[in-house]
């Protein structure tokens, strides 16, 4: 395995690279270390050199994508500094588009919610920060873009966008999800104050 420069890969980020594919098509549920160590060319030994367990792994696995989504927020947050709604608006944007474009097996982080009910499990504990920091981003944005009672509208979006990841699954890319940007641009235009519109 290489990364996206053709340097070969080392056997840590090897194993996350191939569970995080595993994951996103069979499930975490249903793929085990053996398969993990194959896709990842290694063994279970060395799987467990990096990794005490599957569960350190899948937190692994997750918390990279965490990382990935951060480091999204922050060249929404360069690309338009001083621009707090059109940082909500990029965010939104890419968000959507990400949701629709990923579809196929869902949200991994909702996923691994359902897939691991134990609120203990250290995947469980990165999905609960994720998701409530995701949110709390929201809320401050929707706060320094001046809109009308922004934790009310930052938790519709936050709630039209997980809905629109499940009914993407059920639907369609071609069902109510594919409007999910004109729904959060409506959003954003029945929370502008009046003098603004």
């Amino acid at each position: 395995m290489q990364d996206g420069g053709g340097v070969p890969m080392r056997p840590r980020e090897r194993i996350i690279s191939a569970a995080r594919d595993l994951f996103r098509k069979h499930g975490i549920r249903g793929v085990g270390v053996d398969t993990i160590a194959e896709a990842a060319g290694t063994n279970k030994m060395t799987l467990y050199r990096h990794f005490a367990s599957k569960d350190v792994l899948i937190a692994e696995c997750l918390g990279q994508m965490v990382g990935e989504f951060e480091t999204a927020w922050q060249e929404m947050a360069k690309a338009h500094a001083g621009d707090p709604q059109g940082q909500l608006r990029a965010w939104l944007h890419f968000v959507g588009t990400y949701k629709l474009q990923q579809a196929e097996r869902g949200c991994a982080f909702l996923n691994a919610a359902v897939e691991l009910p134990d609120k203990n499990h250290p995947a469980r504990r990165v999905v609960e920060q994720h998701k409530s920091r995701h949110r709390a981003k929201l809320i401050e944005l929707c706060e320094e873009a001046g809109l009308v009672e922004p934790e009310l509208l930052a938790d519709k979006m936050f709630l039209l966008c997980e809905g629109a990841r499940v009914s993407v699954q059920s639907m369609g890319a071609n069902g109510p999800a594919a409007r999910l940007l004109e729904m959060l641009d409506g959003l954003i235009k029945d929370h502008t104050p009046q003098k603004r519109r």
